[in-house]
């Protein structure tokens, strides 16, 4: 059977041609994105900054911990606890640092001020003046000259200070005050830094001791890092799941078309004796030389486009310019696998319908294709459907906050991607008479032709129509997913809001406490402010839940906002010893809640209020219990009469020098609705770039292994006449024929899964508006026609050839 292959696969070379090729190409992109991948979760962390010049730190530790029965539960802390303020004391050696916020009228983002103690943690030397004296005086290390008065803004407010030196540049920009005014502006202590061993340390207590990489836990760029590679991380992980997804269904596929047209070829080798099992080992055979050339050829080349793509994802802010290139053959191994496995499974199905072709059947095999839909591929395309369908359903009726996660979401509509590939055949006739009814009514047998064409080869034409479907389907279901994903959420963050006004952080990590007394002292207007903070609760004594919450002043908050309605109690009632909880929480009016807050203090709060469970947020508190945190956003709301252009520039002069910008409702909305749009649609659109890329070669290998059987048919019309002007129109127009049956397909594909999310959208922000990307939608529809139709065009034989197929076939 071995040589037999062989000689099969010389001389049908065109039709495996296009197996190769995606099935390299599909070993090549899962190597490859696996690679990028592997490359985000191996580069190691950079080397400690801020305590570079330290032995050891000392710092507090930030998770929560709280026991339970199987031995402790832990969550990250909202806010920093500081050590104790006795342990520096005890602990020979040490400097204690204070790391707050502090920065110079034009300082960028990421300022700190800290002790001047300190300042050898990193180490910053001082390049010109003196060290820091008098506690209105400092050093910086960028921003200003020795001699300069200037304002230096914290979380209390603006202050003037004198710069008296300047030091070298460091990890971050850094002010930096004698220690008295520092312990003044920030009490809490949060790092030693130890210049000798461990032996020297006190036991073991609320803190945590770092040494050697460890130092870097605490570095100023350890959370943008780990966002960057977070960043990466999703956008390469949801590239690597589409395109194994991709890969799997093209490649059995193209598999699956090569091998179903050969049931002429597989009924005369019945005839001649060949046994069931003779057929099949031939078929495996074939794609196992395929499969292991193939998967070879991927698994080498694929890990070369590691680089540019990482280097690409840099370019476009989506990764972290320290990341290296992974040296894993992991990636590769697992590819050249995938290969093989999925050339030999989607060999197993068409060897099993090709092995039981009997003798007696052979003509009626050999000139019938046979039924399109099997009952194994009915039971797996509407299983896959009613899986996409009840997902969405669950989605929609219990938890359509999911929804507006892209990666809980996105399963969905490959899954009905999926279904509707595989159950395509049986609404490829349907659909192809109702397109091709217009061109009955024209004059000639040019239309009778495509249409006849198309519905005589039903599986042909769904195999070369699934990559335009594909590629159409994904395009529209996810661009148009990310907007109404991004309309929502915009909706549910604006329309609660009243306020004509909002004045936000500008390069700040809040609202100082100066300038919200400025706000509230200007004439004619109501301010509220909202803090960001978390509180914990244990479940069933099992698992530690951290919950997000914002700490208001409910009787300012509902003049400003629009706070939802609340299931039972009242926001009035909400105090320092109470708190409004969600309806996840499974807690009524008057229940004492046992609570850690986001420094991990344990308390108990008496319920006032249960908010729906749809809410934005899951708890509402006190400021009292956002501690060192600062205000996120302040809203503005002008009183009935007063003029909005002098409220206007009295809140600009309140925030002048307070590093914060007053914008009007209208234009905060656009700002931040234009933002996360750009945001989302950036990496959607890399993900779509590298799998739109792999699917155009798809589009052109099924269209030349489809165009390459098609020579006895255009050989039969040359003898009757047909010229080679009509063949190519015919040729073009069942080109066309198809990619509007892969954009019927996807149009529909597209319609269910929007509307689905559509749906539990609603519930979450109200009724919106569907946009859906047209012009990406018409520039992909437009790419598959001109490549379906170039590759049915080059596939075509020219007359000559055509005419002697014909004589030979007739001889």
């Amino acid at each position: 059977m071995l040589i037999t292959a062989l000689r099969t696969l010389r001389l049908r070379w065109v039709s495996f041609v296009g197996c190769f090729l995606a099935l390299a190409l599909g070993v090549a992109l899962i190597a490859a994105m696996g690679q990028v991948l592997a490359s985000s979760i191996g580069t190691p962390d950079r080397a400690p900054q801020r305590y570079a010049g330290t032995p050891v730190v000392v710092v507090p530790d930030d998770q929560l911990t709280v026991p339970t029965w199987q031995g402790g539960d832990s969550a990250p802390l909202a806010e920093p606890r500081g050590l104790p303020a006795d342990l520096p004391g005890r602990i020979p050696r040490s400097v204690v640092d204070r790391v707050f916020y502090a920065a110079l009228p034009d300082a960028p983002a990421g300022s700190v001020g800290r002790p001047w103690s300190a300042a050898r943690t990193a180490p910053y030397e001082l390049t010109s003046g003196r060290a820091p004296g008098g506690d209105r005086e400092i050093a910086v290390s960028n921003g200003a000259q020795v001699g300069d008065r200037v304002e230096v803004h914290t979380s209390a407010g603006s202050e003037p200070y004198t710069v008296v030196g300047v030091t070298t540049t460091g990890p971050e920009p850094v002010v930096f005050f004698t220690d008295a005014e520092a312990a003044r502006l920030s009490p809490r202590i949060d790092a030693l830094a130890v210049w000798g061993t461990t032996a020297d340390l006190p036991a073991a207590g609320p803190w945590r001791v770092l040494e050697g990489q460890d130092r870097a836990l605490v570095d100023p760029d350890r959370e943008a890092d780990a966002d960057h590679r977070n960043d990466t991380n999703t956008i390469v992980g949801i590239a690597v799941g589409f395109a194994a997804f991709i890969a799997i269904f093209v490649m059995s596929s193209t598999f699956a078309l090569a091998i179903g047209q050969r049931r002429r070829e597989f009924a005369l080798l019945r005839t001649i004796g060949a046994t069931p099992g003779q057929v099949r080992r031939m078929l495996y055979a074939e794609a196992g030389v395929i499969a292991v050339i193939a998967s070879a050829l991927g698994s080498l080349l694929g890990p070369f486009a590691a680089g540019p793509i990482l280097h690409w994802l840099v370019r476009l802010k989506m990764a972290s310019p320290w990341m290296t290139v992974s040296d894993s053959s992991v990636p590769a191994i697992v590819a050249a696998a995938s290969g093989l496995t999925v050339a030999l499974l989607g060999t197993l199905v068409v060897s099993w319908r090709a092995g039981r072709v009997r003798p007696v059947e052979a003509l009626r095999e050999a000139a019938v294709e046979p039924r399109a839909m099997t009952f194994i591929r009915w039971l797996l395309g509407l299983g896959t459907l009613a899986g996409a369908l009840i997902s969405m359903l669950v989605t929609v009726l219990a938890d359509p906050g999911s929804a507006t996660n892209r990666k809980s979401y996105m399963p969905i509509i490959m899954l009905l991607i999926a279904a509707i590939g595989v159950l395509a055949p049986a609404v490829v006739a349907p659909v192809t008479r109702v397109l091709t009814a217009p061109l009955m009514r024209l004059r000639g047998a040019g239309g009778v032709l495509v249409s006849a064409g198309a519905v005589a080869s039903v599986r042909r034409t769904a195999a070369t129509a699934a990559p335009v479907m594909m590629a159409v389907a994904l395009t529209g279901s996810l661009l148009g997913a990310s907007a109404l994903t991004d309309d929502a959420r915009d909706a549910a963050r604006v329309r609660p809001v009243l306020a004509d006004y909002l004045v936000l952080p500008d390069g700040a990590p809040g609202l100082s406490d100066q300038l919200v007394r400025r706000l509230r002292a200007v004439p004619g207007v109501d301010v509220a402010t909202t803090t960001p903070t978390s509180v914990y609760t244990l479940e069933g004594n099992t698992a530690l839940i951290r919950r997000p919450a914002e700490a208001i002043d409910p009787t300012r908050m509902s003049v400003v906002y629009d706070l939802p309605p609340l299931i039972a109690g009242s926001l009035a009632d909400l105090r320092d010893d109470s708190v409004v909880v969600g309806q996840d929480w499974g807690l009524k009016v008057g229940d004492t809640a046992r609570v850690w807050l986001g420094d991990g203090e344990q308390t108990t709060l008496t319920v006032a209020g249960v908010i729906p469970g749809l809410a934005a947020t899951s708890a509402y508190v006190t400021a009292a219990h956002a501690f060192d945190a600062m205000p996120s956003v302040g809203y503005v709301k002008l009183r009935p009469g007063v003029d909005a252009e002098a409220t206007m520039t009295a809140l600009r002069q309140a925030t002048a020098g307070q590093h914060a910008r007053t914008v009007t409702r209208l234009d905060w909305s656009a700002s931040e609705s234009g933002r996360q749009g750009e945001a989302s649609r950036l990496g959607l659109f890399v993900v779509l770039g590298i799998l739109l890329a792999f699917l155009a070669v798809a589009i052109v290998n099924t269209g030349l292994i489809s165009a390459s059987q098609r020579t006895a048919e255009q050989a039969t019309l040359r003898l009757v006449g047909a010229t080679a002007g009509q063949i190519r129109r015919y040729v073009v127009g069942e080109s066309l024929l198809v990619v509007t049956v892969g954009v019927v397909l996807a149009a529909a594909t597209t319609v269910v899964s929007l509307a689905g999310l559509w749906a539990a959208l609603a519930r979450v922000a109200g009724p919106m508006a569907v946009d859906l990307p047209w012009s990406s939608l018409g520039a992909v529809v437009a790419g598959c026609a001109v490549l379906a139709v170039l590759a049915a065009v080059l596939a075509a034989r020219t007359p000559r050839s055509a005419l002697a197929t014909a004589e030979d076939g007739r001889g």
